[in-house]
């Protein structure tokens, strides 16, 4: 979701951390947590973590264990209480338990929404406290391999996050509003209403952020969520639970399931919850959808793109923000550039010279490059060549498995790569869809455009399935404005220093064009995934004098 794209001051936080948490001060915070059930530089094959389930107010456990291999030399490190399908009764249950008009709404126990931002101020402080952002920084990077400046950078949102919606914003979120009715009496109001039974389904790739910002929301608005997060980083929001537990959450208001995808399939099917977000494969999305009658929000994944207008200028930082783009948390964010559409007079610039050196920068040792975990090494490479073979590609660099390392083969591990596609090779029919395909890891086309091309591009926009986000790194207000004005992507980046990624607590982030999107971080988001619009008419009179019966209509 978001890049490394932060001010100086977030920068010297980051590092400020960093040296505070020496080796004198570890012992000492991380038995100072007192929600954690983890030291997160121990969790280890010789001393693997545990993660359990959450219904009904109880932490459980299952009848099945599933361990985890570490991503970075294939050691069994964590397991995890999978839920199977005999064993979904209770979840289903806490499901059914909650009314469809939710624990609280704007008549029914509004002493909810103080409870949830008192919750919020407290865990945002604890989240701000050195010790504990770095405590989820350093597991999130023992689960989802990624630099410390990356997984610090995810603490941080998520605690700026919380920090918007302390106190009284929570019950501002549920703000209603009133329009004068045609009588004396008569007024109507408009509410925003919550599903009550709801559930979140999220991915691997930002542990913390993207589970905790929707789950919040959920909450504030006065749904009762049903959490799976991907097992393989599951032991995240297990602590961060635990975290909020401590900050006074009820235990009773999250449920909290492991299971594999078909377990978790028939306690959607089962359980019925009002309304489901789902962030994840466009694939599943799109069953999911199905199953559930379309009662349902998507995050789906995304074949971003982005576009270098005719004005080359500050190269070197182009260059390093296109690398961030496509390569930081080795590719693996929804937001990644996937395709890089350059002017020719980029084309004639070093651009393409400095790319390559920046991404030959990255390296296994701090993270900067490391384990694909949902695309094997075999499955890139294989992609990589079968693009090759399209007349006029050639390979920019990259394009082999990195070496010297304990990587398990289960996942992927090549060096950054950019391959070059020419543009009216792409928009062949049967080039397209291969093109196209998203490729969850460090790799990314590019290609070139004459001026007179545009509309070309604009052809290859509107044939692409997913708009989630977009750049369009140009200062000319007039080309701006075309590219704009003919694409649909829900978060797109204008200007000099436009990215795909990048996405902070402040803006909207999610897609567009699809009446199912949903969105993430901001009120307009949590209002539109997490509420329904009720409208209340007052008519309380009173009766006309000498009013009476009239003829039937």
């Amino acid at each position: 979701m978001y890049g490394s794209f932060v001010s100086r001051n977030l920068r010297n936080r980051a590092a400020s951390s960093i040296n505070w948490f020496s080796k004198s001060n570890l012992s000492r915070c991380v038995h100072s947590l007192p929600f954690a059930t983890v030291k997160a530089e121990e969790v280890s094959a010789s001393q693997p973590a545990e993660v359990l389930n959450l219904v009904q107010g109880k932490w459980t456990s299952s009848s099945t264990w599933n361990t985890i291999p570490d991503p970075l030399n294939g050691e069994s490190f964590i397991k995890v209480a999978e839920v199977n399908q005999k064993e979904i009764k209770p979840f289903v249950d806490s499901l059914a338990q909650c009314p469809k008009h939710g624990l609280h709404n704007p008549f029914k126990a509004p002493e909810r929404y103080l409870m949830l931002g008192d919750v919020t101020t407290k865990a945002a402080q604890k989240l701000a406290l050195p010790e504990v952002s770095d405590f989820f920084a350093k597991l999130i990077q023992r689960v989802s391999p990624k630099s410390y400046q990356q997984a610090f950078m995810e603490v941080f949102v998520t605690q700026k996050f919380l920090e918007n919606f302390c106190g009284d914003q929570v019950r501002f979120l549920a703000r209603s509003f009133g329009v004068p009715g045609n009588h004396l009496g008569q007024q109507s109001h408009g509410f925003r209403w919550p599903y009550g039974p709801v559930a979140i389904i999220t991915p691997f790739n930002f542990p913390l952020e993207i589970p905790l910002l929707q789950l919040m929301g959920a909450l504030y608005m006065g749904n009762k969520p049903l959490l799976k997060v991907d097992s393989k980083v599951a032991i995240v929001m297990e602590q961060m639970l635990r975290l909020l537990h401590d900050c006074g959450l009820p235990a009773e208001d999250v449920d909290f399931i492991n299971s594999d995808g078909v377990t978790m399939n028939r306690v959607l099917m089962e359980g019925k919850p009002r309304m489901t977000l789902f962030t994840g494969s466009s694939r599943v999305a799109e069953k999911l959808a199905l199953d559930l009658g379309g009662r349902i929000r998507l995050e789906d994944a995304g074949f971003d793109w982005k576009i270098l207008g005719p004005d080359v200028q500050e190269e070197d930082y182009v260059a390093w923000v296109c690398d961030q783009d496509a390569y930081a948390c080795s590719g693996q964010k929804c937001s990644a550039q996937s395709i890089l559409f350059m002017h020719e007079n980029w084309g004639k610039s070093s651009l393409l010279e400095k790319l390559s050196g920046l991404a030959a920068r990255r390296k296994l040792e701090d993270l900067t490059i490391g384990p694909v975990l949902t695309v094997t090494t075999e499955a890139m490479l294989d992609h990589l060549n079968k693009l090759l073979k399209i007349k006029g590609s050639r390979l920019l660099f990259g394009g082999e498995p990195l070496q010297n390392h304990s990587i398990p083969a289960v996942y992927g591990a090549i060096k950054p790569t950019a391959v070059f596609v020419p543009l009216e090779e792409i928009l062949k029919d049967e080039n397209y869809d291969l093109v196209t395909k998203e490729i969850f890891g460090p790799f990314q086309v590019v290609t070139e455009y004459k001026q007179n091309e545009v509309p070309l591009i604009l052809k290859a926009l509107e044939r692409m399935h997913a708009h989630l986000t977009a750049a369009v790194v140009s200062n000319d207000p007039l080309f701006i404005q075309n590219i704009i004005g003919n694409s649909v992507n829900g978060t797109t980046y204008v200007g000099l220093r436009a990215r795909t990624t990048g996405a902070p607590q402040n803006h909207w982030f999610g897609p567009a064009g699809d009446p199912r999107g949903a969105g993430i971080g901001t009120p307009e988001a949590i209002r539109l995934v997490w509420s329904c619009h009720r409208e209340v008419i007052y008519d309380n009179g009173p009766v006309p004098q000498n009013w009476s019966t009239p003829q039937a209509t």
